[in-house]
């Protein structure tokens, strides 16, 4: 059992596929906003094989030492604005006007839930960031008005669907997802879309609070670059499997894999704190 952060659903999925075939297993996998699977583990006590969050920070945060001691870094990722063909002002809109473009009258813009879903957080952090960029006072709580509550999804992916449908005219989302989903969409400033590690330093003047462990508790998120990352929780059903997976994962083919469903996957995996398994050590060694 697989608990993936849905933004990567697509490219583990592929994986698994491939791994069950090879392996003669049967894989489940369970997807949701990487906060929400952190605190299945936590509160319900709902312990996969595997569990891939779209930010590594969730580890450290909520999952570390009682879960796990360890992760893998293993992708990273970019803020786009996402639309289709039927959107209003799809032939106009472009990386430079967009903030206008979504100021006119009808425009309906969904967000992912942040106390759900790391792509919430970060709509928040990019629109803060935004209006910094472009010099416009205001223009964070202008952008936040077009996405009321009943535009609010408890997942990125979630917004897809509905983006599809012609019931939204833009969503915030991932670059790889709008690509695997094959959205139109437009790129933002590496100032402001969280993908760029050289804008480590611009992207940690943006923070918000989000729940924390329980619904009292809060956190907070600062900017940072966006990377993907998974572990093996200490208490697995199936350790020996789960390694082996990892492991497939972060070796060459599987980072081929998540290149060919449009992940991109790191060069190098990082290994973060301690007691990673023998075997998914050596799949990173081997790079």
């Amino acid at each position: 059992m697989v608990y993936t952060a849905a933004s990567v659903a697509i490219p583990i999925r592929a994986a698994l596929d491939t791994f069950a075939a090879r392996e003669h297993v049967t894989v489940q996998q369970e997807n949701g906003g990487s906060l929400d699977i952190a605190r299945k583990l936590t509160e319900l006590h709902q312990i996969p094989d595997v569990v891939v969050l779209a930010d590594y920070d969730v580890f450290p945060k909520l999952l570390m030492p009682n879960q796990t001691t360890w992760y893998a870094e293993f992708a990273r990722n970019r803020m786009v604005l996402a639309f289709t063909d039927k959107s209003k002002f799809a032939s106009e809109v472009d990386s430079a006007n967009w903030p206008k473009i979504l100021q006119r009258p009808g425009i309906a813009l969904g967000r992912a839930n942040p106390d759900l879903d790391p792509n919430g957080y970060r709509t928040l952090l990019t629109l803060q960031l935004a209006e910094e960029y472009y010099e416009q006072p205001g223009l964070y709580d202008k952008l936040m008005k077009l996405s009321p509550a009943k535009n609010v999804r408890p997942k990125e992916a979630d917004l897809v669907g509905v983006l599809q449908a012609g019931e939204f005219d833009y969503i915030w989302s991932y670059e790889s997802l709008a690509q695997a989903t094959k959205l139109r969409y437009i790129t933002l400033p590496a100032a402001i879309d969280l993908g760029t590690p050289a804008d480590t330093a611009t992207y940690a003047k943006a923070s918000v609070k989000v729940a924390g462990k329980t619904p009292k508790d809060t956190l907070t998120i600062k900017g940072q670059p966006i990377v993907y990352a998974l572990s093996i929780p200490k208490a697995a059903p199936h350790p020996g499997m789960a390694e082996k997976f990892v492991a497939f994962l972060l070796s060459p083919e599987g980072r081929s894999l998540l290149h060919a469903t449009k992940l991109d996957a790191l060069d190098t995996p990082v290994i973060i704190g301690s007691g990673a398994p023998a075997a998914v050590q050596a799949a990173v060694s081997a790079q």
